[in-house]
């Protein structure tokens, strides 16, 4: 089996572009076969550099290698003309006002199975001669679409459904060129929650949007896989190996499939949760670019459903931060600050100084005042947070240190007596 992905580099590589590549990667791999990458840039003023390097970083990310190339289809052009002359000299295609026509029959029809729509009919009559080349010598994409994938030895063209109205003009070509066309499989478009085709007013609907909120390649390749396919009616959560072997175009649906960020969320806080604190750790300083403690990591793992969560969480463990003036407002009124003075006190003294002491030592000032657990904890949280979102409180205390704590606490005193 010889699969291929071919995108075009005109911008970033969206989430239906980055399930078509991981169901032909997920071919390949299975059949041992090979996953060829092709960059259909015969749009030279869309096809720049930078846009061929987002598409290869989303590759590389969500770890799908490729086995050859990438090619370049606009490097393939003395091949599509060579085509071109082929089909003039066989009397398919003829010149009209300078660019080439494919001539399409007066009558009859055209069928095709496709592995996952099933049989599809397109009568002559509903397609007229179509362009191939225009005049300045330059291919259109259905030629040189079909051109490379008989070069190529393509097997199988697995892509989105949008593509089916090109099928039957591609089949015609590669008959006329005497090759043998591959098997065909359209896959179903992706909507949102809402019903409406996939953007970005539906969340991340881009690789590099869904790398940039924390979330991981392994459950980002585990969620799409389910976009449109399912192995069983109650298997949710694959490895990439066991999508490898059970991946099949029979179980992949007809019927548009719904991306919803907030499944993704769920399904990625659950593979975050199952990371060793140290493979976490390494996660999140690539992500924030900074050193962060492994007292951090373990006591925000359990609250966190995307990487991105772990700052606004527990960025606090890491440096400090400016109090939000929402949050102090708050709860820095009705004598918190004379609570938290005693919270400092009574944190000075905990010995020593973990999670078990500090708790008791925290509560004993719960106690003291008669108050409620809040109106202790929610003062030495926005102290030592600056807000009021952090894991828990004792275990944010003990994670800073004592020194750290006291000397935050003590910022947030002198905030509170104006000085």
């Amino acid at each position: 089996m010889r699969v291929r992905f071919a995108p075009s580099p005109t911008g970033v590589l969206h989430i239906g572009g980055a399930r078509t590549a991981l169901y032909n990667w997920l071919l390949a791999r299975g059949s041992g076969g090979e996953f060829v990458l092709r960059i259909e840039d015969t749009d030279r003023e869309r096809s720049t550099p930078e846009n061929l390097e987002l598409i290869l970083d989303a590759l590389r990310w969500l770890e799908l290698d490729w086995d050859e190339g990438p090619v370049s289809q606009w490097e393939r052009r003395e091949r599509h003309g060579e085509a071109v002359r082929q089909l003039l000299e066989s009397g398919h295609a003829y010149e009209d006002e300078g660019a080439v026509r494919f001539r399409v029959p007066d009558e009859g029809e055209i069928t095709f199975q496709d592995a996952v729509l099933g049989e599809i009919t397109n009568p002559y009559s509903a397609i007229k001669d179509f362009v191939i080349q225009r005049s300045d010598g330059s291919p259109l994409y259905n030629l040189a679409v079909a051109v490379d994938d008989r070069d190529m030895g393509i097997t199988h063209v697995v892509r989105g459904q949008d593509h089916v109205s090109n099928t039957p003009r591609q089949l015609m070509l590669l008959r006329a060129l005497g090759a043998d066309p591959p098997v065909y499989a359209h896959i179903p478009l992706l909507h949102g929650p809402d019903g409406k085709k996939l953007s970005k007013r539906h969340g991340a609907a881009s690789v590099q949007a869904v790398r940039d909120e924390g979330y991981l390649p392994e459950a980002v390749r585990n969620y799409i896989a389910l976009l449109g396919w399912g192995y069983d009616e109650s298997t949710t959560f694959f490895t990439t190996e066991e999508l490898i072997e059970r991946f099949d175009l029979a179980r992949v649906s007809r019927n548009p499939a719904v991306f919803d960020e907030q499944k993704l969320r769920w399904m990625n806080g659950r593979y975050l949760r199952e990371l060793s604190p140290e493979d976490l750790g390494a996660r999140l300083e690539a992500l924030t670019g900074r050193e962060v403690p492994p007292e951090a990591v373990e006591i925000s793992q359990e609250k966190m459903q995307t990487l991105a969560d772990f700052w606004p969480l527990s960025g606090f463990l890491v440096e400090r931060q400016d109090f939000d003036e929402q949050a102090w407002a708050k709860v820095m009124r009705d004598g918190a600050p004379e609570r938290l003075r005693a919270a400092r006190e009574a944190l000075e003294g905990a010995e020593p100084f973990d999670v078990e002491h500090v708790e008791q030592a925290l509560r004993g000032v719960v106690e003291r005042f008669d108050a409620k657990p809040r109106d202790v904890f929610q003062p030495v949280r926005v102290a030592i947070a600056g807000t009021t979102v952090s894991p828990g409180i004792f275990e944010s205390v003990v994670a800073l240190g004592r020194e750290e704590t006291l000397s935050r606490i003590d910022s947030a005193l002198q905030k509170a007596s104006g000085a």
